[in-house]
């Protein structure tokens, strides 16, 4: 509850909603379909579809043709997109306090072992 409620307050810092915040979070990430990030954030493809139509208005998200396949338009973030991006990383202290007792490695440890449950589905 704290994570949600630290995220919102964050985003809100950069005039962005959790929803748009955790949109671009992933895209900052790699250009991905938006049926995929629709598919990581358990929603529906129209629902990304409006916000990321909101994140291109401001210009921090932009479509690309996927060169894999022509027919599928991938949302990347841009420049400006992956600096907002890393600055709302910045401004989340949820998660500091009970992290700074680990040392680098166990975090990195951690960090892995979270991304392996997550895709793990």
């Amino acid at each position: 509850m704290r994570y949600h409620e630290e995220y919102e307050h964050a985003a809100a810092g950069f005039s962005l909603t959790g929803a748009q915040a955790r949109v671009l979070a992933l895209l900052a990430r790699e250009p991905t379909p938006m049926r995929k990030v629709a598919q990581q954030l358990k929603c529906e493809p129209s629902n990304i579809t409006g916000i990321v139509d909101r994140l291109e208005n401001r210009g921090l998200v932009e479509r690309r043709p996927d060169p894999a396949d022509r027919r599928v338009k991938l949302a990347a973030a841009t420049e400006e997109g992956v600096a907002t991006a890393e600055q709302l990383r910045g401004g989340l202290d949820f998660a500091r306090e009970p992290l700074a007792e680990l040392s680098p490695a166990e975090r990195a440890l951690l960090r892995d072992l979270l991304r392996r449950m997550l895709t793990n589905d």
